[in-house]
């Protein structure tokens, strides 16, 4: 999961030509927290920082039952990106 949501960070960062280094000052965190939360590997992320960073990039993030299959909006917006 953690990995996935790092992921759709990072494409949005680059899409957006920020830097790593560049989101984490807008932040206040550090380049080092940026990094892992991209690549899913941070131990631990409040959800208020998480939230800080989604918002920056104009992300959102959404709840939905586990196992469910994506629904057709979730597929075209996949699509899109």
């Amino acid at each position: 999961m953690l990995f996935y949501i790092g992921e759709q960070i990072r494409r949005s960062r680059k899409s957006r030509k920020v830097s790593q280094a560049e989101l984490a000052k807008s932040l206040g965190m550090s380049r080092t927290t940026i990094g892992q939360i991209e690549n899913g590997t941070i131990s631990e992320i409040g959800v208020r920082k998480l939230i800080r960073v989604l918002e920056f990039l104009e992300l959102e993030l959404r709840v939905r039952p586990a196992g469910r299959p994506p629904t057709l909006e979730e597929l075209l917006e996949e699509e899109i990106s």
